[in-house]
């Protein structure tokens, strides 16, 4: 395939692609495989793959920022949940040995325990804290995303929905005896 797509991204500058850039690149690509000259016999068609590799690592490239950010932040909120977790565990752990030493004072082992289920309580409720704002903003994130997505698939369907309409038949040229 020897056509070639000018992708206009300032790379300099670090601004993300819009999404309409991104839906001519998608319909860039469809045309490109669309039009590539098709194997004899076959039903498929040859194209140079890697320009069409090289398309699709730029269009990869030029996603929405929010796309990274949501993984990002997903990532993280399991990383702190875990943390908060082992930190639970790690004060359990803690006060069980301090208990296990005080066997003897019944009011002072009481306190420790009774300590340590307060931290516990107050890890948890941080860690649940934590957890639903970072969902909440994930969720916001996913829900930017979803659309955007929407809409780069109705623009597609549109643009395939106008391939597929009949065109009108050419006019008959009279024929001179």
């Amino acid at each position: 395939m020897t056509d070639e797509f000018d992708f206009e991204t300032d790379e300099a500058e670090g601004v993300p692609a819009s999404v309409g850039e991104l839906q001519d690149t998608v319909e860039e690509l469809i045309i490109a495989v669309e039009q590539a000259r098709g194997v004899p016999l076959s039903g498929n068609a040859s194209i140079d793959r890697n320009d069409f590799v090289e398309r699709l690592r730029d269009l990869r490239e030029r996603l929405p920022e929010e796309l990274r950010t949501a993984r990002w932040m997903v990532r993280e909120r399991e990383a702190f949940i875990a943390q908060t977790n082992e930190a639970a565990a790690e004060i359990m752990r803690r006060a069980k040995e301090q208990g296990a030493k005080m066997v003897s004072e019944t009011q002072v082992m009481s306190e420790a325990v009774e300590e340590a289920n307060i931290l516990v309580r107050n890890s948890e409720i941080e860690a649940r804290q934590i957890r639903l704002e970072s969902e909440d903003v994930a969720e916001s994130s996913y829900e930017h995303i979803e659309t955007l997505l929407t809409n780069l698939l109705d623009r597609v369907r549109d643009r395939r929905s106008e391939l597929h309409q009949s065109r009108p038949a050419p006019p008959e040229v009279p024929i001179s005896e």
